[in-house]
């Protein structure tokens, strides 16, 4: 090689991180490769390298015979120059991108290649990433589940996705290129230019009317209520509004019917009122005229005062407890007639399910209603067989698994196996209730302990969980009805349960004792008399 070559190669080897080689064409061989180009083909030195004289190895991408060799030569020698991308291979057989450059040099005496080989790999990694993104990017705002259009500063329409289509009824593109005015009432559309120039002005990821009620027009001139949501993006210098738009025509239908129920509920409770108000006048104008039945009529005007009471608290309570699984139903019903395809029939099972639990959960408080009016006309007694306890709490401990919250668990420990003389009906009833009150007031992943021991004198059931517990004030009240702890007026309830699974306690002849911690936990135990009779 001749001086300039030489010096043109020691400078290109020491400054630069690619291959870098110079391949003599009379001998067919490089005669020199920089240290980086070593490494980047996985040759443990320069040596190596040149005495690997393979074409195949010598360049990433060669010809195949030396036909095509020769010609390949011949061409870059006409040409002056020859650039490709390719996938190329290292010595180890491992893989990379890379742009290989094949240059002319020519001398008086002599001809050479200088071969450039870049290693592309992360420029590659790079693109495929990005490509990822847009990928991503087009899948979530396309098959969004709700409204999304994006406008530019001028507020020209730049973006839909489909279900904006389907909410304004627009066909295709047809909104491209349109303001954002003409998806605005006609008679706000003004405003909104204002309110558009201020977002501009001083852009801002919020929702759209505070405090009141926001509508849109379709196509066809329609107008049906939303709700907005506003966030924006900058390309460069330039700004793009997004709007998050949800028809919630369905949501404001359930709300009027909410707020009818609830009229209609106050009414009742009005007249309920008005009548405990107009008993206590009738009482207290007999007290006025028999003052010699001061007593009597003192105790009935008290019992009609806590009669009041409770129904006061019945219709408190029955609004709450009716209004959440009512509303559940409404809603879900609702969102029942957005699934109209039969591809979506996984999303109208859930909510038929949703609906069947809101049935489920208002039978089991009517059943509570009614268990209590029949304790109270004495039509429940306790009627004894042979019971195996054993499989008795395993079964009702099954039956309860679909209301555990996630990671909860029962955990049970029955210290015998004989048949013992119990009521089962009442007996699971009773459990049941306890058991639903501690997964109840029990956080997630919490474990509901039930322990069953005989002793000298009878059968002792606990029932523990490590709940939110309850006061030592409140505990003086938890067996009478319609009684709420106070730190539990936010979880849905009757306040009917412990009284139900006292009443029943004694019919059966037990007891019933309960000790708890706020923040600690609840143990509630009963104790039954125990005899092993004979069948006869």
């Amino acid at each position: 090689m001749n001086q300039p070559a030489t010096i043109l190669a020691d400078l290109l080897f020491e400054q630069s991180d690619d291959f870098i080689g110079i391949y003599d064409t009379e001998k067919e061989r490089f005669t020199r490769v920089n240290q980086a180009g070593v490494r980047m083909l996985g040759f443990a030195s320069e040596q190596l390298f040149l005495a690997n004289q393979d074409w195949s190895k010598a360049l990433p991408t060669p010809p195949q015979t030396t036909e095509q060799r020769t010609a390949f030569i011949q061409k870059i020698r006409q040409i002056g120059q020859h650039e490709q991308e390719a996938e190329l291979s290292r010595q180890d057989g491992t893989q990379f991108w890379g742009r290989l450059v094949i240059t002319l040099i020519n001398d008086d005496t002599a001809s050479c290649f200088l071969v450039r080989l870049t290693n592309q790999g992360r420029l590659h990694q790079a693109e495929h990433k990005l490509m990822q993104s847009v990928q991503q990017y087009e899948a979530v705002f396309t098959n969004a589940t709700i409204g999304i259009i994006v406008s530019d500063h001028l507020g020209q329409i730049v973006s839909v996705n489909e279900l904006a289509k389907r909410l304004f009824n627009y066909p295709a593109d047809e909104l491209l290129g349109l303001p954002i005015e003409v998806l605005v009432p006609t008679n706000v559309s003004h405003y909104h230019e204002h309110l558009r120039q201020s977002f501009n002005a001083d852009p801002k990821v919020r929702a759209m009317g505070h405090n009141r009620d926001l509508n849109a027009r379709r196509k066809d001139g329609s107008v049906f209520p939303v709700e907005v949501s506003l966030s924006y993006f900058r390309l460069d210098t330039e700004l793009y509004a997004v709007a998050y738009i949800i028809d919630i025509t369905f949501k404001k239908e359930a709300e009027r019917q909410l707020l009818a129920h609830r009229d209609r509920i106050e009414r009742l409770n009005a007249d309920l009122e008005q009548k405990v108000t107009d008993r206590t006048h009738a009482l207290m104008n007999t007290l006025e005229q028999l003052e010699q039945s001061k007593n009597e009529l003192s105790k009935a005007l008290t019992a009609e005062r806590e009669l009041g009471e409770l129904k006061s608290r019945f219709v408190s309570m029955a609004s709450h407890e009716f209004r959440t699984p009512l509303t559940t139903v409404l809603t879900s019903a609702a969102l029942i007639e957005k699934y109209p395809g039969s591809d979506q029939q996984d999303k109208r099972q859930k909510h038929l399910q949703r609906i069947r639990s809101s049935v489920n959960h208002l039978n089991d408080i009517l059943e509570e209603f009614l268990s209590v009016g029949r304790i109270e006309e004495g039509k429940i007694d306790a009627h004894p067989v042979q019971v195996d306890l054993n499989k008795l709490i395993l079964e009702t401990v099954a039956d309860m698994q679909g209301i555990l919250k996630t990671g909860q668990m029962v955990d049970y420990q029955i210290d015998f196996l004989d048949h013992v003389w119990l009521d089962p009906s009442l007996f699971r009833k009773i459990l049941v209730n306890l058991l639903s009150n501690a997964i109840k007031y029990s956080s997630l992943n919490a474990v509901v302990m039930i322990r069953c021991e005989r002793t000298n004198t009878g059968l002792t059931v606990s029932v523990i969980d490590q709940g939110i517990g309850i006061s030592a004030e409140d505990q003086e009240h938890l067996f009478e009805r319609f009684f709420r702890a106070r730190n539990v007026t936010n979880i849905p309830g009757t306040g009917l349960g412990l009284h139900i699974v006292a009443r029943y306690i004694d019919l059966m002849g037990g007891t019933v004792t309960l000790q708890s911690e706020l923040n600690q936990g609840t143990t509630v135990t009963l104790t039954l008399p125990y005899e092993n009779h004979p069948l006869d």
